[in-house]
């Protein structure tokens, strides 16, 4: 029988577009949140769905929504404030959860506090299962895949080209973005290791020149080591800043000292959520139909002698995040996962389930 899909923050700009790739593959997930009155037009609009009524910030609430064996989705962010109620009750629950983040100080909360307890309660998280940070692990796997024994690092790199100088982003991604600038991130050096955003610099060719990215802490850090044969080191970057990029490198740099000085961290997320409030809610459509996601894999031996690379590429980036969490979705009500605790895409559906999957919504080898 299939299980029961739950989809939390149904009517925000990623819990909507979710919704309607949910719908047209078939499936009719119950539509959460805080409002009846916005949830009550999208349901209708979407085939008459179901809805609930839940405040995405109290444990209870969300809690009352689950009950073991669902599938729950949640794209309510920023996770940093807001995710840990549905976290907590799907772990609770014995649910497998799926959300929307690329924030990681919560994707290490997922594995690291989290994780455990869903082992104990039954439960399976597999959280970053958008944009961030699916492709990435995908392209890292099938790297290794390639590379085998001879793999000692992993590199992954995430690219946007095409915006021009547009909104490219939603008001919610450059919040989420803001709220983890005073946060330590990690990178993998046989274990996890903690560092600030952006400390390290490289460029990648990408769309025909040298493309510079920054490093990021990610799902990948903690999912590419457990598989066979895994690597030493694992590094994550993100080219999304263009000619910003050297800024924000220097400003890591500089950034970290600054930060711990009294009152600096309360003050950069205010100017972060002063400069995010005068931005769109939505990027234009329009401008996200010229984008491409370039995701890049690569290996390298103890040496540094590059062994193999796989590259990815799709479109609009939410549309992406929306079918990723849409397929995986219905994959775990339909089919279930595999494993249980913190999982990564590869651990709870197999690398050729996972790449054929991906292959359907858009997400290609090039």
């Amino acid at each position: 029988m299939t299980a029961r899909i739950v989809l939390l923050g149904a009517t925000g700009y990623t819990g909507r577009r979710t919704a309607e790739e949910m719908v047209g593959r078939g499936l009719r997930p119950v539509l959460a949140g805080r409002s009846p009155r916005r949830l009550a037009p999208l349901a209708q609009r979407l085939g008459d769905l179901e809805t609930a009524t839940a405040d995405a910030t109290d444990a209870a609430s969300v809690r009352a929504l689950v009950t073991e064996g669902d599938v729950l989705v949640s794209t309510v962010g920023p996770f940093v404030q807001l995710g840990e109620a549905a976290l907590a009750a799907a772990v609770e629950a014995g649910a497998t959860y799926l959300d929307s983040t690329g924030e990681p100080p919560f994707i290490r909360r997922v594995f690291e506090e989290f994780g455990p307890l869903a082992e104990r309660t039954g439960a399976s998280l597999l959280t970053a299962f958008g944009n961030d940070y699916v492709p990435g692990n995908l392209a890292g796997a099938l790297a290794l895949q390639l590379a085998g024994e001879q793999a000692h690092r992993v590199e992954v790199a995430y690219y946007l080209t095409g915006g021009g100088r547009s909104q490219v982003f939603s008001r919610g991604t450059l919040a989420s973005l803001a709220g983890v600038a005073t946060e330590q991130v990690f990178t993998w050096r046989d274990g996890i290791s903690a560092e600030p955003a952006g400390l390290r610099m490289r460029t990648f060719p990408v769309a025909g020149r040298e493309r510079p990215a920054l490093t990021i802490g990610s799902s990948e850090h903690y999912t590419l080591p457990r598989l066979h044969p895994g690597p030493h080191e694992v590094d994550v970057y993100l080219g999304w800043f263009g000619p910003a990029t050297k800024a924000v490198h220097l400003g890591s740099r500089v950034g970290s000292s600054l930060l711990r000085l009294p009152g600096a961290r309360p003050l950069v997320r205010r100017l972060g959520e002063l400069a995010t409030s005068r931005v769109a809610e939505e990027p234009d459509p329009a401008v996200l139909e010229r984008v491409t996601s370039h995701f890049i894999g690569a290996t390298f031996d103890a040496a540094g002698t590059p062994q193999s690379e796989v590259r990815l590429v799709a479109g609009d980036p939410y549309r992406l995040t929306a079918r990723l969490l849409a397929w995986g979705a219905g994959r775990a009500a339909e089919r279930g996962v595999t494993g249980l605790g913190a999982l990564g895409p590869v651990d709870a559906f197999g690398l050729d389930v996972l790449e054929a999957g991906c292959a359907e919504i858009g997400l290609r080898r090039t």
